[in-house]
């Protein structure tokens, strides 16, 4: 049987979709739709169309979404309410005493997603020793009333009771009984992040209350409509890199937040290059997301927060910064220029899309400074309008004062670089790596048209381009293999533990990553680690499900020496138990053929810009000639040099002047500053 898979990413402005049939890969972008799942069936028909097969061929079904994410941006989430230990009430709204800004007296934190007056008391009381209190079933049947009875018509229920995590018997028996009196899903802390640290347990918990209806119905349209077509059940991709049944997202949705970026990240991971350390770097239409990839391995967090709001659930550690090629510049109260975070979107998106937009944004630049051109089809099939463009940068320049459209365009393209590279250092220099001894890894539609300054600018002298890369993420759900993540809280010093416990508590771990899983997959354990007196941890592997104190305490040592540059006499801590059980991943061949020359790939040239003079002005910045090529017809070990543009359907490539790319054996265009790229990839026909 032909193994025909497919796998669709939702990005703020387009759809995008990467289909692999008889070892081919086929790619589309669509428009994103606001009912998603219409725009994700329409970009499965067209790369069904191009690769001229029927939908119904298809054996296998990934995807990456923007449901849950956008659910938390833009506050429009379930009408969510919290059950809490009495005298706890308002620890969603306190959270913890860190300002957003430290020195900013004004600064605000965000309002929490369920207000006070639908934040419900139970008497119970739990220790970390044991059940002191045990809640009555009369009491949880009252609060149950309570919330049936309210003003507001409760769409999901959040329940998170004091030491929950250690001790979960109170809380179980407040879910059991919501679950028997509500109509409406309720998330249980204990199984949502089973770990202490009240403020982040609850926030946690009830951020998967707050999108689990949406997670609900928009995965029920899909399978809907992909059964109606007879595509397979979507499998979905996760924010810790890997996939999961769409039964059990529903039933953890808070798993979905960070969804397509992660699977961005981990289609950089998969890629066959001499590079194991990078910087993977996806602008799309909408926003920027950087991450790291070290020795292969994508980085992971725990501590993410999503628009002000603690996600304790393992995800792939991504920075985002709303810089996409749809942000909109603008001019702001001291006549600075701005670009993003609003975003033009889909409808009408830039100017130059002659939809009737007419902001300009970080595209209509693009245009207006020769990197897309009039020829250029966005998609395959958007035409885009040149003139649209420039009227909406000469528009900007008269309010910022700039001397012209071109120069509005310099503006903006340098003011959206600005702000990635912002967002790259807090990944990099602010975390101790140095981003010199990285590539950059660059994808999403704008992406790579940025990639070569951008990395200029942050003194790294690498820069790859997968050959996918206006669709990376959606290459990257096909490379994704199943994944789930178990945590358990377990204080205690490490030189007094009981191994044997705790053995037991890692085989209980695995029971559960295991019961969520697809067959029998591997299980990774892992353990969160601190020296005595700290408020942080690092988590370190283990052996796993036998533990050993000894080799943990000096993983432990080593990896904070490596953090910190120090060791402590201190004694150590555990603090939480990790499993991972991880499915075998498939990995994407792009089949990469290319053309004869580089010489026959040629199309054309046309004027671009590419920063020739500090002067600004319209006179001083003539533009040079540059030569436009069709990157699909690039030959492996074809080098070009700088400046050129490279274009193909999802996405355009700009080589800058003293940038030289070669065309690796999987369609991957490796540039580097001066002749590094050349000189490592071989002699092309330029």
């Amino acid at each position: 049987m032909t193994d025909t898979r497919v796998g669709v990413d939702v990005g703020g402005t387009f759809t995008d979709v990467a289909l692999v049939h008889d070892g081919r890969l086929t790619t589309a972008k669509v428009p994103t739709t606001d009912d998603q799942s219409v725009g994700v069936m329409a970009g499965i028909e067209k790369a069904c169309d191009e690769a001229g097969i029927d939908p119904d061929a298809i054996g296998s079904f990934t995807h990456a979404m923007t449901v849950s994410v956008n659910a938390l941006l833009e506050e429009d989430g379930a009408t969510t309410a919290l059950v809490t230990t009495a005298g706890f009430r308002d620890v969603l709204e306190i959270g913890r005493q860190d300002r957003p800004a430290l020195y900013d007296l004004h600064a605000e934190k965000p309002d929490p997603l369920v207000p006070r007056r639908r934040r419900y008391e139970v008497v119970e009381r739990a220790t970390t020793e044991g059940i002191e209190t045990p809640v009555a079933p009369a009491d949880a049947r009252a609060v149950a009333a309570a919330i049936a009875d309210a003003d507001e018509d409760v769409e999901a229920v959040a329940v998170s009771l004091l030491h929950a995590y250690a001790h979960p018997d109170n809380e179980a028996t407040v879910a059991r009984v919501l679950r028997e009196e509500l109509d409406v899903p309720v998330s249980v802390s204990h199984e949502v992040l089973g770990e202490f640290r009240e403020y982040e347990r609850t926030s946690t918990t009830v951020v998967d209350a707050y999108v689990t209806p949406a997670i609900d119905r928009y995965v029920g349209n899909l399978t809907e409509r992909a059964a109606a077509a007879g595509v397979p059940e979507p499998r979905i991709m996760q924010a810790n890199g890997g996939i999961a049944s769409a039964d059990a997202v529903r039933e953890r949705a808070v798993t979905t937040a960070m969804s397509g970026p992660a699977a961005g990240v981990v289609g950089a991971g998969a890629l066959g290059i001499p590079f194991d350390d990078l910087v993977t770097f996806d602008m799309g239409g909408t926003s920027s997301d950087v991450s790291l990839v070290r020795d292969g391995e994508a980085e992971r967090t725990t501590e993410a927060e999503i628009s002000g709001r603690p996600v304790g659930v393992p995800m792939v550690d991504v920075e985002t910064v709303g810089a996409g090629g749809g942000s909109v510049a603008w001019v702001d109260g001291g006549g600075a220029l701005r670009v993003g975070p609003r975003s033009a979107g889909a409808d009408p998106g830039p100017a130059c899309y002659g939809n009737g937009g007419t902001e300009p944004t970080v595209t209509d630049a693009n245009v207006v400074l020769g990197y897309i051109g009039s020829g250029s089809a966005l998609g395959g099939e958007l035409e885009l309008d040149v003139t649209a463009a420039r009227d909406a940068c000469a528009r900007i320049a008269r309010e910022a004062d700039l001397d012209g459209p071109l120069a509005a365009a310099r503006g903006i393209y340098r003011v959206a670089n600005a702000n990635m590279a912002r967002a790259i250092r807090s990944v990099t220099v602010e975390r101790g790596h140095d981003p010199r001894n990285f590539a950059l890894a660059a994808f999403g539609g704008a992406g790579p048209m940025h990639a070569a300054a951008l990395a200029e600018d942050l003194g790294m002298t690498d820069v790859l381009v997968p050959y996918a890369g206006g669709v990376l993420s959606a290459s990257g759900l096909l490379a994704a293999g199943e994944k789930h993540d178990a945590v358990r809280t377990r204080r205690e010093a490490l030189a007094a533990v009981d191994a044997d416990a705790v053995a037991d508590a890692l085989a209980e771990l695995a029971a559960d990553v295991r019961a969520r899983a697809v067959g029998d997959p591997p299980v990774e354990f892992a353990a969160d680690c601190r020296y005595a007196g700290q408020s942080f941890e690092l988590t370190v592997p283990v052996e796993g499900p036998a533990f050993d104190p000894e080799a943990t305490a000096e993983r432990f040592e080593a990896a904070h020496e490596a953090t910190y540059g120090y060791r402590m006499d201190d004694p150590v801590e555990l603090v939480n138990l990790r499993a991972t059980a991880t499915g075998e991943a498939t990995p994407v061949d792009p089949g990469y053929v290319g053309g004869e020359s580089v010489a026959a790939a040629r199309t054309g040239t046309r004027t671009a810009h590419f920063g020739e003079s500090d002067d600004d002005s319209e006179r001083s910045a003539p533009g040079r000639e540059t030569p436009v090529y069709d990157r699909d017809a690039f030959p492996v070990d074809g080098v070009v040099e700088g400046p050129a543009v490279l274009e193909q359907a999802e996405t355009t490539v700009v080589v800058p002047p003293d940038w030289t790319g070669t065309v690796l054996a999987d369609g991957t265009l490796h540039m580097a500053l001066g002749a590094e790229a050349g000189e490592q990839g071989g002699a092309g026909d330029v």
